[in-house]
């Protein structure tokens, strides 16, 4: 009886392992750009929601839903995305993405009412979802070698925390010189670069699934229960915790996904192999990855609430008030991929982690009459700096001992924390400070005073969350060293195997002749190394 996949070839491994492609940085400029335009995305949109709720008179809620739907749809699909992209080819997939996703772009910037708003943002999410996991995987195969694995993952991670800053700016840009509807006409530009050149620099790679079966069991609890989580987080930015609009999601997404563990322990071919989950090393990197998330967007949402609402800055001046943040997190980009091969992935992330801890307690300081040179750049250059130098560590210990066959599985699982974590901070972050300042309100403390108060209170619970993580990562992190960790094959089993059906980088599937060994191998079913 088939497997469902064919055995692969370790000659063909070790023969491209040695002759890396020369365009594959050019491969990850255009990706990370695609990348960039994704993440950017769920931040850009923030400040030029009042002149959309004035110019489609959306309702606050309403309102709420141009960035949910966004969070929900990028959250929830992305591990089916990531599977699809394994399965049916990374290229493929990752071209039907960024299409969806223009197609979004252009019905949301056209939006005549709020209801075609809400549900394009719906598509753009399912577009990320999509070719957000399946270019984090083609990225992964395209650098075999280990150092360049390094700094190539690394890049990517820091694009992501950059991103997620530089989006209140350009949405605060375009806000102030052009119709808010421009927000996502830019787009569409990028999408076409992309799809002009990827196929030039980018050749097919996935898992030969001869006589495979699609699990769509598994695939559909998976997805129906993160969607359901996400959605339950979402709502406890407005409702209470205790809330059957909060609780009932919660647990049925949780229910869904004790279900889809259920459906796939049993599979004879499962599309989530729950191996994949048993190694340490990755557990922690997801961890580090979604508490990093939620602690980066509760301090970009409340730090924009907290300029404009309680200091009175313009949307333009509280964009332009985080490029520090931006350069910072570049800057520490660029100082961890010079680090990790000196010291290791470990150290880097817990110094990370405790600088990014540091900025939060310097932003902590803030009053009523915080001045910005003084009070909140100094806490914004920290975390941007030690952000960006946790990033690359944490991309790379995601996406430990994994092989070809579950590239896109780690992949979306790296940006379903990224998600999720967002979904956290927008949820539980942002609703700490709301609802103490309220409180504090309701006290008789002035609204500004009040506020504030909420603000310092999230930002502290935020730093010592991420001081526990650190722990975490001290404890229970392995040591990881460049060379060795992602070359040697582990536990191989036919069943696991990859064929590629063109080179990683090339001119296109017509590269590779009809029953070439498959450039791939099994790194994910081992115990962690010691």
């Amino acid at each position: 009886m088939s497997t469902g996949t064919t055995p692969s070839s370790d000659e063909a491994l070790d023969a491209s392992a040695d002759r890396p492609d020369p365009r594959r940085w050019k491969a990850l400029a255009l990706l990370g750009f695609v990348q960039f335009m994704f993440v950017i995305d769920m931040t850009v949109v923030s400040v030029a929601l009042p002149r959309i709720q004035g110019e489609l008179d959306m309702s606050r809620t309403g309102l709420a839903w141009v960035v949910n739907g966004y969070v929900l749809m990028a959250g929830g699909l992305l591990l089916f995305g990531g599977r699809l992209a394994d399965l049916f080819g990374r290229r493929r997939i990752f071209v039907t993405g960024v299409v969806i996703f223009a197609i979004a772009s252009v019905i949301s910037g056209a939006a005549m009412n709020p209801e075609m708003l809400i549900y394009s943002r719906f598509l753009q999410g399912v577009g990320e979802a999509l070719a957000a996991p399946a270019a984090l995987g083609i990225v992964f195969l395209l650098f075999s070698a280990p150092a360049d694995r390094v700094k190539a993952v690394g890049i990517w991670g820091g694009l992501s925390g950059l991103a997620g800053t530089l989006g209140p700016v350009v949405g605060g840009l375009i806000v102030a010189d052009a119709s808010w509807r421009w927000i996502f006409y830019v787009n569409v530009p990028v999408a076409v670069i992309a799809l002009a050149l990827v196929g030039r620099l980018v050749g097919e790679t996935r898992m030969e699934r001869t006589g495979q079966k699609f699990n769509f069991a598994g695939v559909l609890t998976a997805t129906a229960g993160l969607v359901a989580i996400v959605y339950g987080l979402l709502q406890a930015a407005e409702r209470s915790w205790l809330s059957t609009q909060v609780l009932l999601p919660l647990f049925g997404g949780l229910a869904l996904i004790g279900l889809m563990l259920l459906i796939e322990s049993r599979a004879a071919a499962p599309l989530i192999p729950l191996r994949f989950f048993t190694n340490r090393t990755r557990a922690v990197g997801y961890l580090v990855g979604l508490t990093l998330s939620c602690a980066f967007f509760g301090f970009t949402f409340l730090t924009t609430l907290f300029e404009q609402q309680v200091l009175g800055y313009s949307p333009l001046k509280g964009g332009l008030s985080f490029i520090p943040v931006g350069l910072g997190i570049a800057f520490g980009v660029g100082l961890s991929t010079g680090m990790i091969p000196k010291f290791g992935v470990k150290p880097v992330i817990i110094v990370g982690l405790l600088g990014v801890t540091g900025g939060l307690l310097l932003l902590s300081g803030i009053s009523v009459d915080t001045h910005y040179a003084s009070g909140i750049l100094p806490g914004m250059l920290v975390l941007g700096v030690f952000f960006g130098l946790a990033m690359p560590g944490t991309a790379n210990t995601a996406l430990y001992k994994v092989g070809t066959q579950d590239t896109g599985l780690a992949s979306a699982m790296q940006n379903v924390m990224q998600q999720v974590g967002g979904a956290l901070g927008l949820s539980v972050l942002v609703a700490l400070a709301l609802r103490l300042g309220g409180d504090r309100l309701a006290e008789g403390v002035n609204a500004r005073v009040a506020a504030t108060e909420g603000y310092v209170l999230s930002y502290r619970v935020s730093a010592v969350l991420l001081l526990v993580v650190a722990l975490v990562v001290l404890l229970l992190l392995e040591k990881i060293g460049i060379q060795g960790d992602w070359a040697t094959p582990d536990d191989k089993t036919p069943s696991d195997k990859t064929t590629a059906d063109a080179p990683l980088a090339g001119t296109g599937d017509a590269d590779t002749p009809s029953g070439a060994p498959a450039a791939a191998d099994d790194r994910t079913g081992a115990p962690p190394a010691r």
